[in-house]
């Protein structure tokens, strides 16, 4: 038993070696991509932020989600924040599943990259919305009479320019349309592409249902902000997604990983198999063969048969 441990911990720590070797050639070529996705996402905190700055508390506006959604209540709204957490943390862990697993079908490098231009263009799109029109927020601490509802104008540059925790947490006049919604079908629109796990994918689109009744329940976005975030998103995940290059499919090449001892065997293996059945790794060697009575003829000629040998003809 502590042979089988030993030997399959060493499995795992040569697959963990060999997948961080090719996601750091991958980082490498496309690091600017990835950095260019990080930068935007802060380019979109900061804009969420002075957006609050501009905020004016008002009376909630009449919508359809809070008359036929029970209001959950500010002790509650945690459950819709707790799902966002879990579909999050669930896809990020999925994207590094190569490191571990034997079922390789992507680059962890590539899918981020892709990811992230699905999310700066939706943020850029949800950017233009939001300083277009300035809503009164639903949510509990974006109502008249919470101290959180407006924001000081910042006294030094350093706190204007700082978004994390109170810009995360408490933020406010952001609302059209939804950024938990743009993680969340990005997220899963991605693993219906690029996973494997029909079940998964399944219960991927029942949470973001659910996630979706539970934004309005907890009065953290108005029905509207939930329902432009649907289509929006899945159109410009569409549409972007055939202006990319495909990702190449690991299950069909291993073009980025060094060939095991085992598969250099196996191949070797193949190419003898070929060779043994009168078949050559070249096309132009690939002549229409007849074989008569023992021996063969190639490219029409004819082969004397033995018996006529024999008998001097």
């Amino acid at each position: 038993m502590t042979l089988y441990i030993g030997r399959e911990s060493s499995k795992l720590w040569k697959r963990i070696c060999a997948e961080v070797v090719t996601e750091i050639n991958l980082l490498a070529a496309n690091w600017k991509y990835l950095l260019a996705g990080l930068v935007g996402q802060y380019i979109h905190g900061l804009a969420a932020r002075g957006v609050h700055y501009i905020h004016r508390p008002g009376p909630t506006l009449q919508d359809t989600g809070f008359f036929l959604l029970p209001e959950l209540g500010e002790e509650r709204a945690y459950i819709s924040e707790t799902l966002f957490t879990f579909i999050f943390l669930s896809f990020v862990l999925w994207t590094f599943h190569p490191f571990i697993f034997k079922s390789k079908k992507i680059y962890t490098v590539l899918i981020w990259c892709r990811v992230l231009a699905f999310l700066v263009t939706c943020q850029f799109l949800r950017i233009l919305t939001f300083y277009s029109t300035q809503l009164p927020g639903p949510n509990y601490h974006c109502r008249e009479g919470s101290r959180l509802a407006r924001l000081p104008p910042p006294e030094t540059v350093f706190e204007a320019l700082v978004i994390v925790p109170r810009g995360v947490l408490y933020g406010c006049g952001d609302l059209i349309f939804s950024s938990h919604m743009i993680f969340s079908l990005t997220f899963v629109r991605t693993y219906q592409k690029y996973g494997t796990q029909r079940f998964i994918k399944q219960l991927a689109w029942m949470l973001v249902v659910i996630q979706s009744l539970l934004i309005v329940a907890s009065r953290k976005h108005y029905t509207v902000d939930v329902v432009v975030a649907w289509y929006t998103v899945n159109l410009v995940v569409f549409f972007i997604d055939k202006k990319l290059a495909e990702l190449p499919d690991r299950t069909a090449t291993s073009l980025l990983l060094p060939l095991s001892t085992k598969d250099k065997d196996s191949k070797t293996k193949e190419e003898n198999h070929k060779l043994l059945n009168g078949m050559s790794g070249d096309p132009a060697d690939r002549r229409q063969r007849t074989q008569v009575n023992g021996k063969i003829l190639e490219d029409g000629n004819t082969v004397v048969h033995a018996d006529a040998t024999m008998n001097g003809a």
